[in-house]
């Protein structure tokens, strides 16, 4: 149970059971980037998304919660499960939680702040995700780490994150997974925002406060780490063929 509180009395109670993704939309999380940066290909074709306004009624809800706290929950309700998932996908299910705890409580309590001119909720609250990863860097490097050496103990933790886990330790198998932590931190923020999280590059300029071009520069930059590292192999030609069989038995 995800148990956001605190002793602010008007704060919204948000809670939400930590949810079991179902493998066929975990397993399609980043497939398309990640399979194109490690065989080279050109991913320019996804900036059509780069205009897509951001939400009216989110932006409303989050204007009227000022007055009306108990409104933002439904920015709880609309992206809990996709911020969980991102957060996961890089710190492990067990740190998560309080993570994406924090995230929504921070977002709250800085929704004076939000500005939907800047590309709406989903870069800000992820925008606010990765600020709170990067406290946990140690964490995430030794989960990469300890992945690129041998992948988790299939039934390490609990039947409720065994999904979480096993899409994971499949979709970041361990050649990638070492060359993921040998990228410094803003590569590595820029790279998994577009993979995991599935941002345009404007998105993730907007997430992480910096120029549309630098979001470029990054993940080119990553690109050619990643692919150095993993040489001529392709360790994304097996999860794409399970990914697609997934979504055909799904």
């Amino acid at each position: 149970m995800l148990v956001a509180s605190t002793t602010d009395a008007d704060v919204p109670v948000l809670s939400r059971t930590t949810p079991t993704m179902s493998v066929k939309a975990d397993a399609g999380i980043g497939l398309y980037t990640l399979t194109a940066f490690t065989r080279g290909e050109a991913t320019d074709d996804r900036e059509a998304f780069v205009t897509a306004p951001p939400w009216p009624d989110e932006s409303t809800e989050i204007r009227l919660s000022h007055d009306e706290p108990e409104r933002f929950a439904a920015i709880f309700d609309a992206h809990f499960t996709e911020i969980h998932r991102y957060v996961a996908s890089r710190l492990g299910p067990s740190v998560a939680e309080d993570v994406v705890s924090d995230t929504f409580l921070t977002a709250f309590r800085n929704r004076s702040r939000y500005d939907a001119s800047r590309g709406g909720v989903r870069p800000w609250l992820y925008g606010i995700a990765t600020n709170l990863i990067s406290r946990q860097r140690r964490v995430e490097l030794r989960a990469l780490r300890a992945m690129g050496r041998q992948g988790p103990e299939p039934h390490a933790e609990g039947p409720e994150n065994r999904v979480v886990t096993d899409v994971t330790a499949q979709r970041l198998q361990p050649a990638l997974a070492a060359a993921i932590a040998s990228l410094n931190d803003g590569d590595r923020d820029v790279l998994l925002l577009v993979a995991l999280a599935e941002l345009s590059h404007e998105e993730v300029a907007a997430s992480l406060g910096i120029p549309y071009g630098t979001v470029g520069s990054r993940l080119n930059r990553a690109r050619k780490k990643v692919r150095a590292v993993l040489g001529d192999s392709n360790p994304m030609n097996d999860l794409t063929d399970f990914s697609r069989k997934k979504d055909q038995h799904g």
